[in-house]
């Protein structure tokens, strides 16, 4: 890279993504009406807060949990109690439920509420949601992630999507980091580099097939070469951008070639300079809108440019094809069946990998499957290869239900799943399937099938060396059924620190029974280890064994609340089975959060309530679940801020 790359490209970055001169305006928010269905729950939830719920906090929480007297958790109730349906404290009222619903809180000693009292602050979460008006969230203009950062390098150019290696690994979805640090601003300079010494030739040599195709041939000597790079400028920049660029868009552009001209550059290396501008834009490396809007409203729909963006890069990783930038061109994607369509089109492609990959491989807490640490001693099996297998076993198991448009009943039990000679060791079926390849394979034995027991899930809710009961009933608690389990309190010893010889001739279930003795532990572990221990006839990759690594035999047995009882993994799978409303939107409100990159609050408990209702009558399909998402207010509108 020459000095006046160098120079110019830096400075560029300064003025572009510190100048803010691609951000929209702030303009004020209008207040959108509500039917009368809505404001008389409003109304509901308003009269149901003064009177039940604000007496409760006042008797059994606010002793600690005020400004006056900060706690450890650091959770005070004297703003939410002033404005109990902002959405800052939505999260707040959930984990506060969650205490009080375990008995975790009040804290021992204290004066404690009645059973009824509990149930009365629980179904408050069902009522705090009408206090919100209606809104799809903050808006963010978000920064490509890595991955797909890497997937529209290669789909723009034709590079190895790996040029990106170099940036930090991300994780996508809800919770994702939207900010560029400097050292990140470096790294994409490096990589735009990397990007253009692989496409183009170097200066004063024949130009590649790829560089005509973008620069085209340079001008006649003598004519005017601005007004044929302005026309490069607007085809490079709206491929990129994945829009129209503005018309101030490309006079940044114009500028960047002039001053490769004023420094003696030909047309070539000009425009070279001219696209390496576009790679290391807030445009190329953001999702922005395709034009500032000028209204009094303070929200809008998202532009058919934005929203062929938005769906691409949450089905795909990448960016729109030719089809939906054909569809954002007419101003049709918006239309309800055309961007249902379009979501099957999409779904039923090999690029809708990127579903699972993202998504799905994040749900069932799968992305460091590579990475987690088994005793090579206990677990020899544990190689590359096998956790290549489990996890694509998942991914080919959520990719079928989604493609065969399965009802979502099925991640929990089905009757098949997908193997290769290697992971079929694991299921005992190593006599039935060979070879290297996954394919379909029938399953007849009742404890299989579904997502409790795979052994990528089994395995990534073990320890090194042994099974976790907690770990994995946090699983099935939080990532099934969408609970919201309390962390566990500081200083509580693992089953590790227990007297060794007191407890050498104990089973796991004894030594886990014996820890949750202690009236800290008890609450929680009421509810986590009975569906811990009805998977702990799979050891910790997934293998199905009847006796302990001492020979003691596994008892698999246990009751839920509500007198459900089971004594093995199948019956705790029906047990599980019958909640499949919650199940499904636990999936729903995870998928929404995951494309919309942030937590939901206020209003969008209610537009779940909506689409729960919609997939419902489909019998819980998933791609009427992925489209309700996709077709949702939330996701097809922004404010204006």
């Amino acid at each position: 890279m020459s000095v006046l790359e160098a120079r110019f490209v830096r400075g560029l970055i300064a003025v572009l993504v510190w100048g803010g001169l691609w951000a929209c305006p702030h303009v004020g928010r209008a207040e959108s009406k509500v039917d009368k269905a809505l404001a008389a729950r409003k109304a509901d939830a308003k009269q149901f807060f003064s009177k039940r719920v604000t007496p409760f906090i006042k008797k059994y929480c606010l002793e600690c949990h005020q400004n006056r007297r900060p706690t450890e958790a650091g959770l005070s109730f004297d703003p939410a109690l002033r404005s109990p349906g902002h959405a800052a404290f939505s999260e707040k009222w959930k984990k506060s439920a969650a205490r009080v619903k375990t008995h975790d809180m009040p804290p021992e000693g204290l004066d404690q509420p009645t059973d009824d009292e509990r149930q009365m602050f629980a179904e408050w979460l069902q009522k705090v949601k009408y206090l919100s008006p209606k809104d799809p969230g903050p808006f963010v203009i978000r920064r490509l992630t890595k991955t797909e950062y890497g997937n529209t390098l290669h789909d723009l150019f034709g590079v190895d999507p790996n040029i990106v290696a170099s940036l930090p690994d991300e994780v996508s979805g809800e919770g994702y980091l939207n900010s560029l640090s400097p050292l990140q601003l470096e790294q994409y300079l490096a990589i735009s580099e990397n990007v253009l010494n692989q496409v183009l030739a170097p200066e004063g040599e024949p130009p590649t097939k790829i560089q005509q195709q973008l620069f085209g041939e340079p001008p006649p000597s003598g004519t005017d070469a601005q007004a044929t790079a302005g026309k490069v400028a607007l085809s490079l920049a709206r491929k990129a951008y994945r829009r129209p660029p503005s018309t101030a868009e490309i006079d940044v552009l114009l500028k960047v070639f002039d001053l490769g001209r004023q420094n003696k550059l030909s047309y070539y290396a000009s425009c070279r300079l001219m696209l390496k501008a576009i790679l290391v834009s807030p445009q190329f490396l953001f999702i922005t809108p395709a034009k500032e809007i000028e209204t009094e409203k303070g929200i809008v729909p998202l532009d058919d440019f934005q929203l062929a963006s938005r769906l691409s890069y949450l089905l795909w990783a990448t960016m729109p094809d030719e089809e939906l930038m054909a569809l954002a061109d007419q101003g049709k994607l918006h239309e309800p069946p055309v961007l249902k369509d379009q979501v099957r089109r999409m779904l039923m492609a090999p690029r809708s990998r990127a579903l699972f990959d993202g998504f799905g491989a994040q749900w069932l807490k799968l992305g460091n499957l590579h990475e987690r640490t088994f005793d090579p001693e206990k677990f020899p099996q544990m190689n590359a290869a096998l956790r290549t297998a489990m996890y694509d076993e998942a991914r080919l198991f959520f990719e079928s239900i989604v493609r065969e448009n399965r009802s979502v009943a099925n991640f929990i039990d089905s009757d098949f799943t997908f193997l290769n000679e290697n992971l079929a060791t694991i299921y005992g079926l190593e006599k039935t399937v060979t070879g290297p390849e996954m394919r379909k394979v029938s399953l007849t034995n009742g404890n299989r099938g579904g997502i409790l027991g795979m052994p990528g899930v089994l395995a990534a809710t073990s320890f090194p060396n042994r099974t976790s009961p907690v770990n994995r009933g946090v699983w099935v608690l939080e990532q099934v059924l969408g609970d919201h389990v309390p962390p566990a309190p500081p200083n509580v010893p693992s089953l590790e620190k227990q007297d060794q010889k007191q407890v050498a001739s104990l089973t796991l279930r004894e030594r886990t029974e014996l820890h949750r003795s202690e009236a800290v532990c008890a609450n929680c572990h009421r509810l986590l280890d009975p569906i811990g221990f009805g998977l702990e006839n799979f050891d910790a990759i997934g293998r199905w064994r009847d006796q302990d690594e001492n020979g003691q035999a596994i008892d698999a047995s246990g009751e839920l609340p509500g007198g459900k009882h089971f004594s093995n993994p199948q019956e705790l799978k029906a047990i599980i089975a019958e909640q499949n409303a919650k199940f499904s939107r636990n999936l729903v409100e995870r998928l929404l959060a995951y494309a919309l990159c942030r937590r939901l609050e206020g209003y969008d408990e209610i537009v779940i309530d909506e689409l729960m209702q919609k997939i419902a009558k489909d019998d819980y399909r998933m791609q009427t679940l992925i489209t309700e998402v996709v077709t949702s207010y939330p996701f097809t509108h922004r404010r204006i801020e």
